[in-house]
């Protein structure tokens, strides 16, 4: 530890001298000083671990407070994403039923373009349904299929 009263600093021999006379029991104390002195340093140690969990308490609080404000930035660019891939989507329809409709009429341009839009749903819909079964069975019960 250092030494942070003001004064003459000490040599390390001095230190070491001091550490062994304090090491060293007085014969004339009896077993009560002991016990004190292990009782203060069950207290400090006491101190220290209360510090160290109002410290690290305060340290899962900001780092929640960031992983929320991170999270929720990252929620936000994923919704933007999303809204301007539908605005993609929307649009691809839009000129997949307007390059067709020379071809057959609006009408049937229009149901190929959804008839495909729906089929490529349905796929989509049971990939994730695959994959949700997936998720359930690694962390559903034994019992449930």
């Amino acid at each position: 530890m250092l030494d942070t009263e003001p004064g003459a600093p000490r040599t390390p021999e001095e230190d070491i001298a001091l550490a062994a006379a304090a090491a060293q029991p007085d014969p004339a104390e009896d077993g009560s000083a002991g016990l004190s002195a292990l009782r203060d340093d069950v207290a400090a140690l006491v101190e220290d671990a209360r510090t160290y969990a109002e410290a690290e308490i305060a340290f899962q609080k900001t780092r929640a407070g960031l992983a929320g404000k991170h999270g929720a930035r990252a929620l936000l660019w994923a919704v933007l994403a999303l809204v301007l891939l539908h605005i993609a989507l929307i649009t691809f329809a839009v000129g997949a039923v307007t390059a067709l409709a020379p071809l057959v009429t609006i009408w049937g341009a229009i149901a190929i373009v959804v008839g495909a839009l729906l089929v490529a749903a349905a796929l989509l819909g049971l990939k994730a349904s695959r994959d949700g079964k997936m998720l359930s069975a690694m962390f559903g019960s034994g019992d449930a299929r």
